[in-house]
């Protein structure tokens, strides 16, 4: 598969656009990375409430055990505790939950900003690339005579002029000095060396 011209402006062209489209899909990327770490920020506050709840679960624990020690009435008064405990552990989820969302709005984020930002590249540059590739491709493996008739179909009338007074006429009649000026007509249009290697 041919991916570049042979001629050196069609060349210099192609490999401009392809270090733009690489550049620019690059900066798309680090922005969204950049994105997706500064919303990361935002789950600080749910670290806090898990530290938080589970300090009072933890000391909330504590002081049921050493109530549940108590003679008589240990049960009851490590049963009292329980609420306080209950808080710790409702606090430790909402932290979770709160840091569990924020990553997920995180990823989303950054990769929304990557496909939006790739959009262009993946919209335009690569179709133009692949009809290319495909197009020079096929061109290479087609004879002279079909290259001749594709450039008849293609190219202005003032480009077929310059072949000739009545480029068809000779192409039909196989004129081979015709038949290689309208191929290397068509593969010049597409950026490659014509049949004589020019």
């Amino acid at each position: 598969m041919r991916l570049y011209a042979e001629r050196p402006a069609r060349l210099t062209g192609q490999v401009l656009a392809d270090v733009l489209a690489i550049a620019w899909a690059v900066v798309w990327i680090l922005l969204g990375v950049a994105a997706h770490d500064l919303l990361l920020r935002l789950q600080g506050p749910g670290f806090t409430l898990v530290r938080a709840g589970e300090s009072i679960r933890d000391a909330f624990d504590g002081a049921a055990r050493g109530a549940g020690d108590v003679p008589l009435i240990g049960d009851r008064l490590a049963g009292a505790f329980g609420p306080g405990s209950d808080a710790g552990r409702t606090l430790v989820e909402a932290g979770q939950q709160q840091i569990s969302v924020v990553g997920t709005v995180a990823t989303g984020a950054g990769i929304l900003i990557v496909v939006l930002g790739l959009l262009p590249v993946l919209a335009v540059w690569l179709p133009l690339r692949i009809r290319f590739a495909r197009a020079a491709t096929a061109a290479r493996g087609a004879s002279g005579e079909v290259l001749a008739l594709r450039a008849l179909a293609h190219r202005p009338v003032r480009q077929l002029n310059r072949v000739g007074t009545d480029p068809a006429a000779a192409w039909r009649t196989g004129d081979p000095e015709v038949v290689g000026a309208l191929a290397d007509l068509e593969l010049k249009a597409l950026g490659l060396r014509g049949i004589s290697g020019r």
